[in-house]
């Protein structure tokens, strides 16, 4: 069947303004041209999207009578043909605000995680793709010697290549913690957790595509940590840790997205305040970074990015500036080249391109 790509995004928004958006993008160009728009949702800034079943599942902010804040995760079906969003329902996920949602390839689970409320959440999901019930929470406890770091603030939850673990990126207490999920009691089970030194704040992560190495992105200190992954046990073991500014930087900026091109060849990083994109080589055999490249995003606060289906393009979401800008991907080189091509986007966070066959 013939496909194309859309790009999704969620944002920072009131729940009567639209807050996530559908894009469909030129692959000659780099042009995005808008196909939909959705309110009714607070600040749907993360979204995952199942590309087999045609579905999106986007975080929500709830606030309950005594005024405190809850969070909901809300499924949409895709049309493919037009790109438009028809929300299929919305069901609470964690008793407190969430920032990231993560799914396994089976579509039984979504993992939330809640930087504000030190804990992350497995939640079910049923087979027509609607979101069941919360299944179980896990807590974490600690803090960092960074002022940010007064409690525990998980950022992120991914899975491994094999999705045997889940890795929890916890900002306020310097961990990388592991998880696995018991599918009979359906329950999260703590497996470990991972040092990066101290005051980093890990963030984000990614896994090498060969499964060797795990890049983890550090927010506090703007610096990256290398790690060799044990596919046996699950077990992380530190390598190196890189910065990711240039020398000659001494301003405010702090980390915030990673990715791994598909060829394995080349790591990219975010960093705000900086504003800019950071390219490494990776090395092959050892994993280790070499840095290619500092760009511009072209607008502040590039809270987010995404490389393409394919390494083509490398789209970047500037909250601040309120855009989101298509950058050319050199696959010889990895360095970035502005297309010229953007879109205003009020407050965008996360930006989600795929395939969807139409």
């Amino acid at each position: 069947m013939e496909q194309r790509m859309l790009v999704f995004v969620g944002s920072y928004a009131e729940a009567d303004s639209s807050g996530l958006y559908v894009y469909s993008m030129d692959e000659n160009t780099g042009q995005l041209t808008k196909l939909d728009e959705a309110a009714g949702l607070k600040n749907p800034t993360f979204i995952n999207v199942d590309v087999d079943q045609q579905k999106l599942y986007s975080i929500g902010e709830c606030v309950i009578e005594d005024g405190s804040k809850t969070a909901e995760v809300v499924s949409f079906a895709i049309d493919t043909a037009s790109g438009k969003l028809t929300q299929l329902n919305r069901a609470f996920s964690l008793d407190a605000p969430t920032c990231h949602i993560q799914r396994d390839s089976q579509s039984r689970y979504l993992i939330v995680a809640s930087y504000h409320g030190g804990r992350i959440g497995l939640v079910e999901l049923l087979e027509d793709g609607q979101v069941g019930s919360q299944l179980d929470v896990q807590q974490h406890h600690g803090h960092g010697p960074h002022p940010n770091q007064n409690q525990p603030h998980p950022h992120s939850a991914f899975f491994s290549p094999d999705e045997k673990y889940i890795y929890v990126s916890d900002l306020g207490i310097d961990r990388v913690k592991c998880y696995s999920i018991d599918k009979e009691r359906h329950v999260l089970v703590p497996h470990g957790e991972y040092e990066v030194p101290a005051g980093s704040g890990p963030r984000h992560l990614t896994f090498h595509p060969n499964g060797q190495f795990v890049y983890v992105i550090n927010e506090l200190n703007s610096t990256v940590s290398v790690f060799s992954y044990d596919v046996s046990n699950g077990e992380l073991h530190a390598i190196e840790t890189v910065s990711a500014l240039p020398m000659d930087f001494d301003g405010e900026s702090y980390c915030a997205e990673i990715a791994i091109s598909e060829d394995e060849k080349y790591l990219y990083g975010s960093n705000r305040g900086h504003d800019s994109i950071v390219v490494y080589e990776v090395q092959p055999d050892t994993g280790k970074l070499t840095t290619v490249q500092f760009v511009s995003t072209e607008g502040g606060h590039p809270r987010h990015f995404a490389l393409t289906p394919g390494g083509a393009y490398l789209l970047a979401a500037n909250r601040d500036a309120n855009n989101i800008v298509v950058f050319r991907v050199d696959k010889s080189t990895g360095k970035l080249t502005s297309t010229g091509q953007s879109v205003e986007v009020s407050k965008p966070v996360c930006v989600k391109p795929v395939y969807i066959k139409k």
